[in-house]
């Protein structure tokens, strides 16, 4: 897990990363840097990217379509190009584009060195890019990271990881436990008997007006995390 400074070019981080000989590598536009691009391929290894708006491509020929239909998108258009600009030496390859449309309407281009594999895997390939975008949305949803309680990069891995394990063990007793409430509801309440005890099949419920014996009362300086 990178985290860098918001000013930090998504490029200079690739460029960090080691090229294995035989991978396949699948990143988003941010990540455009010929010259990475090409250590790839020389490499051995394949690269699924989205190349930027302004980046001129020649058509070379049009690749036939044996299988247009993936899932959840289709194949419109399947060519081989090469690079029309001054920096054209610094990408001395012959490109595959592909055009795929979403479920959504709307159509996204990708490139890609790959020359073997077939339209809807590449596709399939820079969909499971999206579990990634996922994540983070994911994070943002669930975790309720309002704010970070540190400003370096160490003190926000373990906020996230930390944040990431009580919500693992909330979703392991809920589902052991049977808690049919939705998880992010069961979570808050938890939470809001931190210091206090409740069984868990009444957690939901308000609690007693007049309860029929004394509630065990923990010390207001003693944290207690009990499950009953």
């Amino acid at each position: 897990l990178d985290i860098t400074d918001a000013n930090v070019n998504d490029a200079q981080v690739g460029r960090q990363i080691t090229i294995e000989a035989g991978a396949t590598y699948v990143f988003d536009k941010g990540y455009c840097h010929y010259g990475w691009w090409t250590a790839i391929a020389e490499a051995g290894s394949i690269f699924v990217t989205r190349p930027k708006s302004n980046m001129r491509l020649a058509l070379l020929r049009d690749r036939p379509i044996a299988e247009p239909q993936g899932d959840g998108f289709l194949v419109v258009e399947d060519s081989e190009v090469s690079l029309v600009s001054k920096a054209a030496c610094k990408l001395p390859m012959r490109l595959r584009r592909l055009r795929v449309q979403r479920e959504t309407g709307d159509t996204i281009t990708l490139l890609t060195n790959d020359l073997e594999r077939s339209a809807v895997e590449i596709g399939r390939l820079y969909k499971g890019r999206w579990h990634i975008e996922l994540l983070f949305r994911w994070i943002k949803q669930h975790l309720k990271i309002r704010k970070f309680l540190g400003n370096n990069g160490n003190a926000i891995r373990l906020q996230l990881f930390a944040a990431m394990i009580a919500f693992a063990l909330l979703r392991i007793v809920a589902r052991t436990r049977r808690v049919t409430i939705p998880i992010l509801r069961f979570t808050e309440l938890v939470a809001q008997y931190l210091f206090g005890r409740r069984k868990l099949h009444t957690i939901d419920k308000p609690p007693p007006v007049n309860p029929s014996r004394p509630r065990d009362r923990a010390s207001p300086n003693q944290m207690a995390f009990i499950y009953e």
